[in-house]
């Protein structure tokens, strides 16, 4: 079950730097999730589709791509953190980015966040930096680490 930390509204985040959030549930990472996001990037790397001659690379089995990794955290962000009702919410990027492990085909992986940094923005806004950690079950190192930064008009 995805561990959701609840703020009545965007303004609720000032202040809040350094809190630790929720995390999301676990996903599985299926072969053809990656198959799809090789199709959607032009990006066909062997150790990502090729099955057979990924067993004799250097991770033993086919991967998943990094960013393939990264775009899952849209989806795990709002199982982290509800931020309650707002206007408008616009996703402004990522101010750091690290791939750390590798995550194999057949793997779980989850988000966990951190809010990092919350500030007002001149225009009525709430910019909300969020470290979301992607934690591969039973690894010893994260998948990947993201400082995303969300901006939320309430």
């Amino acid at each position: 079950m995805p561990e959701t930390v609840t703020f009545a509204g965007p303004r609720d985040l000032v202040g809040r730097e350094g809190m630790a959030l929720g995390t999301s549930d676990w996903l599985l990472i299926e072969q053809s999730r990656v198959n799809l996001f090789a199709d959607a990037t032009n990006d066909h790397q062997w150790i990502h589709v090729d099955v057979e001659k990924a067993k004799t690379g250097p991770f033993g089995a086919t991967i998943a791509h990094g960013y393939l990794t990264l775009s899952l955290i849209a989806g795990f962000l709002p199982q982290i953190v509800d931020v309650g009702p707002f206007k408008m919410g616009v996703n402004i990027g990522c101010d750091k980015i690290r791939f750390l492990a590798p995550v194999k085909v057949g793997s779980r992986i989850r988000g966990k966040g951190e809010l990092v940094k919350v500030q007002e923005t001149p225009d009525g806004g709430i910019q909300v930096t969020i470290r979301v950690t992607v934690e591969i079950e039973g690894g010893d190192k994260p998948a990947c680490i993201a400082d995303t930064v969300s901006r939320f008009y309430p």
